[in-house]
């Protein structure tokens, strides 16, 4: 897998509709920390994230030979995330195992989609030594309005631009703006209440 490690996403899509199912496992491992962040901090419920997190990467998965490789990748996988997390969100829904058991062309392997994803998913703020700070952070945004929290997440903790999140979203360039600026104003009343009770 190493070997794989410089490899472009695009390629490594485009290596897995050829039947490499490594190409596949390392996109998964590439974006396993950052994509169930966004799901746990979007769905404020580490369970149904990791739920979340492997309907993203089936969906991926039955999807790739319709992707252009001339795209990024990374959009389209957040695009389907953030679907997905919302439709989870509406119906608190689990898809059934069976679809996870799907099975994979690896050559002679007989893998499934489920070997392919990897089991005990760090939580997003594993890496933040101010683990106090960063609770008090995903709790405040955890409890904000659906379409201010999902802005916030993707332009903030994963830095995308304002032109991919309309991509990602599918809403005009304006009203991400218009819902960043509304939720960042939002994020800052709430952290100064919550400053306000500490004090009490």
């Amino acid at each position: 897998m190493k070997s794989r490690d410089h490899i472009s996403d695009e390629q490594l899509l485009l290596r897995y509709t050829r039947g490499d199912a490594e190409a596949f496992a390392t996109l998964v491992k590439r974006y396993e920390r950052e994509l169930f962040g966004f799901l746990a901090r979007f769905l404020g419920d580490s369970t149904l994230a990791e739920d979340v997190f492997q309907e993203t990467f089936l969906q991926v998965h039955i999807s790739a030979d319709s992707f252009d490789v001339s795209r990024r990748l990374k959009p389209w996988l957040f695009t389907i995330a953030a679907n997905k997390a919302r439709d989870a969100l509406r119906r608190r829904f689990r898809r059934p195992a069976a679809e996870l058991d799907a099975e994979v062309t690896a050559g002679e392997d007989n893998l499934h989609f489920i070997d392919l994803i990897p089991a005990n998913i760090p939580p997003p703020s594993a890496r933040i030594e101010n683990r106090e700070a960063a609770d008090a952070v995903q709790s405040i945004v955890r409890r904000m309005p659906e379409n201010l929290r999902v802005v916030l997440l993707l332009s903030y903790f994963h830095e995308f631009a304002y032109k991919e999140i309309a991509e990602i979203l599918s809403v005009p360039l304006g009203t991400v703006k218009s819902r960043l600026h509304m939720g960042v104003k939002e994020f800052a009343r709430r952290w100064a209440l919550a400053g306000k009770k500490d004090t009490e």
